[in-house]
């Protein structure tokens, strides 16, 4: 399932509105607006029900259509989820917009990027970390590495890349181009810890993130100093060798 078929599924996250708000005002098509149902729909059953105790015809109940409907737009529950993924993805990268043409102060830019995707999946905290366990399982297909996770994938990293491109810095130009990739992993990092924190409105996140932020904004200025050359040309090579 393609970005663009789930950036239908689900506007109003931001304010903890339904997958099917955007769909309901009769611009999409009858197909996204089906759509739209079944991921509303499964998340809803999800929080209740929990992720293993949810099937597809429970599913398909709730959004009322039929089971056979369900498995037309979803061949199974984790390509459902898969689906969700490229929506919240989709999400957070439009409303990073706004932050990001506030600041041109990298620090600033970063912290608006990861406080924005707090925001924006904090609706989905309470059911998150039961996503996150089936996905920590090498080869399923909701790892964020696996080739199912691409566009999702894809479309975070190029939030980082917007981060970067519009950002007062000029890192090594050997490091530049594995910086979007670099603040993903660490944008996976937060995530890790979010699913994992019990604190009122996840505020031990918000103030990882606060903390954080400037220690990577510095080790991203100082790239640039000849004494650090070895050590940013050895973190290269090592994505580099990761990445085969």
């Amino acid at each position: 399932m393609t970005s663009a078929a789930a950036g239908g599924q689900g506007a109003g996250a931001e304010t903890g509105g339904s997958a099917t708000s955007a769909a309901a005002g009769g611009g999409e098509p009858k197909s996204e607006r089906t759509r739209a149902a079944i991921v509303d729909a499964a998340l809803r059953l999800f929080r209740e029900r929990g992720f293993k105790g949810t099937t597809m015809r429970d599913i398909a109940g709730a959004a009322g259509v039929s089971t056979g409907n369900a498995y037309y737009y979803f061949r199974s529950k984790e390509e459902l989820v898969q689906g969700f993924y490229d929506y919240l993805a989709d999400e957070h990268a439009a409303a990073c917009a706004p932050a990001l043409a506030a600041a041109d102060d990298l620090g600033e830019r970063l912290l608006g990027a990861l406080t924005t995707w707090l925001r924006v999946a904090e609706p989905y905290h309470e059911f998150a970390g039961q996503f996150f366990a089936v996905a920590a399982q090498p080869d399923n297909p909701l790892s964020p590495f696996s080739p199912e996770s691409s566009a999702a994938r894809q479309t975070a990293v190029g939030v980082y890349t917007a981060v970067l491109s519009g950002a007062d810095v000029r890192p090594d130009p050997r490091l530049a181009e594995h910086l979007p990739e670099l603040l993903w992993l660490y944008h996976l990092g937060i995530v890790l810890y979010w699913v994992h924190d019990t604190s009122p409105a996840q505020a031990r996140t918000r103030e990882l993130v606060e903390r954080t932020v400037p220690m990577v904004d510095r080790l991203v200025r100082l790239s640039r100093l000849r004494v650090l050359r070895p050590v940013t040309t050895q973190a290269v090579a090592l994505l580099e060798t990761l990445r085969r």
